[in-house]
């Protein structure tokens, strides 16, 4: 009994001020007490600026075997630092009042593939519905991260060694590849004219009708005389 209730007492946030100081202020509590793997996790998660992502993209990125990640994954939600939702996993305020761990990256190289204004006249409300959760070709789908400067899609490979951001901000339009190694730069332009392809097509899809449109459809199905 005594060396499972260390055990557990282990697991909790140490106080900062000492029980003899506790009349004076309120104590505070440190950040949670993460191990290296899940550390290494949150670090990720933070990097990209993730707001919402799934399992598989996560366990693309990081590597991690998956119950290992489903292992981490259960502990930072239950240190509140993640939370369950119908699209995967979102982050929570405590989350992102935590320093992040230092811990060393993987070098990689960003290639900017794509900027382009985008039209005016379709709202990305519309838009980014219809691009979240998909995949093409070899991209699978990670997770969003928002910010007041605006909107990032993010895709995986599926063997993790390349990543593709879609950024829409201020009406416009950025996709950057990131590899790890040169000789993935084919496939990393590759698949981000695939994603600019879907973009593309999604934004044709919600194009307003004008009555110079409906006016040209509507003689093309007129039947000849």
């Amino acid at each position: 009994m005594p060396s499972e209730f260390f055990k557990q007492a282990a697991l909790l946030p140490f106080v900062v001020e000492s029980q003899a100081d506790s009349d004076s202020e309120p104590a505070e509590l440190s950040p949670p007490m993460l191990n290296f793997r899940d550390a290494e996790v949150v670090k990720t998660i933070e990097e990209e600026g993730l707001s919402i992502f799934t399992f598989d993209g996560l366990r693309r990125i990081t590597g991690v075997h998956q119950e290992t990640l489903s292992r981490a994954l259960v502990r930072l939600e239950e240190e509140g630092l993640i939370a369950r939702s119908p699209e995967g996993y979102h982050t929570t305020a405590k989350s992102k009042s935590l320093a992040r761990p230092t811990l060393g990256s993987l070098p990689e190289k960003r290639v900017q593939v794509l900027h382009t204004f985008l039209p005016h006249s379709t709202s990305l409300k519309a838009i980014i519905p219809a691009l979240k959760g998909r995949w093409f070709g070899k991209m699978r789908w990670v997770g969003i991260s928002e910010s007041q400067e605006g909107t990032v899609l993010k895709w995986v490979a599926d063997d993790g060694s390349l990543l593709i951001d879609a950024r829409f901000e201020s009406g416009q339009l950025d996709v950057e590849a990131r590899i790890r190694k040169d000789s993935d730069l084919p496939n990393a332009v590759l698949a981000a004219h695939q994603l600019i392809g879907r973009i593309s097509a999604v934004y044709a899809s919600h194009r307003p009708i004008t009555r110079q449109s409906q006016l040209k459809a509507s003689l093309l199905d007129t039947p000849a005389m």
